[in-house]
């Protein structure tokens, strides 16, 4: 059984006010019964209510459950659990699970082989007149799609040209709905990745000192994005597949079956949740500790649901990844483990600013529509200037830390004014940190701290 450090539990937190909540319950007092086997931890916690909640972690995945009404996964009964677990393991004795217990985790098992069975029935040989019905269809709607989108993206040229002629002072002092307008048409295009661009641009003009230069580059690369579309047909495959991507194609898990894969140990280095188009965004960053290649494992979830918790910050895995289609291939799908997680200890990283520069401008020639890349780097310090938070390197080469960063205040403490391994994403203006490591110590900085 894997018993997560309380660093890594931490991270699994939806959001501070359930950090708080949870490490409330990591006393043993605050719980009627405690128990674990070799697979999960569970416990009853006593609450408002007659009977007490049934708390439950199958430390497998990690997957969580709970009695509890609470909306927020997992709930503060579940990190209070886990932390308990992390802290003084000694108080959880082994015993026999009870039926509560084992009969979810009977049904995660049977669903888990039902989904399996799913996959391998779609991916299954058919007869050759169902399958060429079926890539009739494919057909069909591809091409559907791509006359909409077609239409849109000459309404955004002629909106792009006016925007031009009239100047950015002009853009910059429209309402948001300026943009949501023409928003709104990319996702009538089936255009969502435009769509969502544009509705950040109001943010963009709002954004400060070099709002011009940032506006202008967006605006740029939108154009350039408009041009690599009338061009599919003579694209080199990978920034086909990026054009694509960006304009908001989705390339599904089965297509990937005949991919490539990569074996690593991969570290998984960092991770952030945000919210995007009434979606919780979960970003998992991997890093190979043999190949050096990043790795980014997307996951989505409506508010409530739960999100993907099976890659946990600060752990290594040994495991094989399949990259999607890309000019620089950066998302990937872990496809197969290979034996159980470890504590990630030591950073690799950058020696400075320099070179995860140069790893950014290699990806981006690559595909130029990419919006955050990784960036890992040694022996960095925090430091504030004039109310703006930054990052130094060995060479004292200073990146600004991105505004909506909330934890440079720990990140300093964390420092002691030591050099630390930071990792982050990087935007093209600033960067937003999303993990440190301090004497063989992991921090997690991209979810909710408490």
């Amino acid at each position: 059984m894997q018993i997560l450090t309380t660093e890594q539990v931490l991270a699994l937190a939806p959001d501070a006010a359930s950090v708080k909540a949870g490490q409330g319950l990591s006393n043993p007092g605050k719980w009627v019964s405690l128990g674990r086997d070799d697979r999960a931890v569970w416990g009853e916690c006593q609450g408002s209510g007659k009977d007490p909640y049934r708390a439950q972690a199958d430390l497998t995945g990690p997957a969580f459950h709970c009695s509890c009404p609470s909306r927020k996964f997992p709930c503060k009964h579940g990190l209070g659990l886990l932390l308990l677990l992390a802290a003084n393991p000694a108080r959880v004795s082994e015993t026999t699970a009870p039926a509560w217990v084992t009969e979810w985790l009977t049904k995660r098992q049977a669903n888990a082989e039902k989904k399996a069975a799913k996959a391998e029935a779609e991916t299954a040989p058919v007869d050759p007149e169902t399958a060429a019905k079926r890539e009739a269809d494919r057909t069909k709607r591809a091409a559907k799609r791509e006359d909409r989108v077609r239409a849109g993206l000459t309404d955004l040229e002629t909106w792009l040209g006016d925007l031009a002629r009239q100047g950015l002072a002009h853009a910059k002092q429209q309402p948001a709905q300026y943009f949501d307008t023409m928003a709104a048409r990319m996702v009538d295009a089936q255009a969502p990745g435009i769509a969502r661009r544009l509705r950040e641009w109001p943010g963009v003009f709002a954004s400060g000192d070099g709002w011009a230069d940032r506006a202008l580059a967006e605006a740029g690369t939108l154009r350039w994005l408009l041009h690599g579309f009338s061009r599919l047909d003579t694209l080199p495959e990978g920034l086909c597949a990026s054009v694509r991507q960006a304009i908001g194609w989705t390339t599904a898990e089965q297509e990937l079956q005949g991919a490539e894969l990569q074996r690593d140990r991969w570290q998984v280095i960092g991770q952030i949740v945000e919210e995007e188009d009434r979606l919780r965004v979960q970003r998992t960053w991997l890093i190979g500790e043999e190949t050096q290649r990043p790795a980014l494992c997307l996951s989505f979830a409506a508010t409530n649901q739960a999100l993907d918790v099976s890659l946990l910050a600060g752990t290594v895995i040994e495991a094989s990844v399949a990259y999607y289609p890309s000019g620089a291939p950066l998302r990937a799908l872990v496809r197969e483990r290979h034996g159980e997680p470890k504590p990630l200890v030591n950073g690799m990283g950058c020696e400075t600013f320099a070179e995860a520069l140069q790893g950014t401008a290699e990806l981006l020639a690559g595909d130029p529509w990419l919006e955050k890349t990784p960036w890992l780097v040694r022996e960095c310090l925090p430091l504030r200037r004039e109310d703006t938070w930054w990052l130094c390197d060995r060479d004292g080469a200073i990146v600004p830390l991105a505004r909506q960063f909330p934890h440079a205040w720990p990140l300093l403490a964390l420092s002691g004014g030591k050099p630390v391994t930071v990792f982050g994403e990087w935007d093209g203006h600033a960067l937003h940190p999303l993990s440190a490591i301090a004497e063989e110590k992991f921090i997690a900085l991209g979810g909710a701290l408490s």
